[in-house]
């Protein structure tokens, strides 16, 4: 805990740092052909052609940052696999412009997630097939804590340098 601390930057950082920022013009961003994150991210389902297009669209009105949810799910069981499909989205991104914005957690609508075919949309239902990332099972389990501190420790530094990546929105 000590060393998080003493990274955290000072209000003074933060703001030269907001002030070199582009005035953000974005959306939350799933591709039309995926129900949740988990669909975006699965190595059978990820859908560069349609991230491409879709992408290409919001540069065209404008657009310069987009908020993308990710899956620690994914982090367990394909890390190697999730980190190259990041990139491979974030090179897209980057070649129309756009920067990202991360959400690493996020506790809204369906759990507990689970990997593989997701469900079908439900017509006329808002966000029909969303899922938790972790899913309150595992935020009440302190004996999963470990895995997710892991996610967030492995995945941070390996994306800490990466100018395509805006900022990070840690929960959701």
């Amino acid at each position: 805990m000590n060393n998080a601390v003493a990274q955290r930057w000072s209000t003074r950082r933060a703001q030269a740092w907001w002030q070199k920022q582009p005035w953000f013009f974005g959306a939350n961003f799933t591709p039309s052909t995926a129900i949740n994150q988990l669909e975006m991210w699965q190595r059978d389902t990820f859908d560069p052609v349609s991230i491409e297009r879709e992408l290409g669209y919001a540069q065209k009105i404008g657009m310069n940052i987009m908020r993308v949810y990710l899956h620690d799910l994914l982090w367990e069981h394909d890390r190697d696999g999730f980190i190259e499909r990041i990139n491979q989205y974030l090179a897209i991104a980057d070649s129309k412009g756009i920067r990202t914005m991360f959400v690493i957690f996020d506790d809204c609508w369906h759990g507990p997630p689970e990997r593989g075919k997701q469900p079908d949309p439900i017509p006329y239902q808002h966000n029909s097939g969303w899922l938790q990332s972790p899913g309150h099972d595992v935020v009440e389990d302190t004996s999963q804590w470990p895995r997710l501190q892991r996610y967030v420790t492995e995945l941070l530094p390996h994306f800490r340098d990466d100018e395509r990546i805006a900022v990070w929105d840690l929960y959701n």
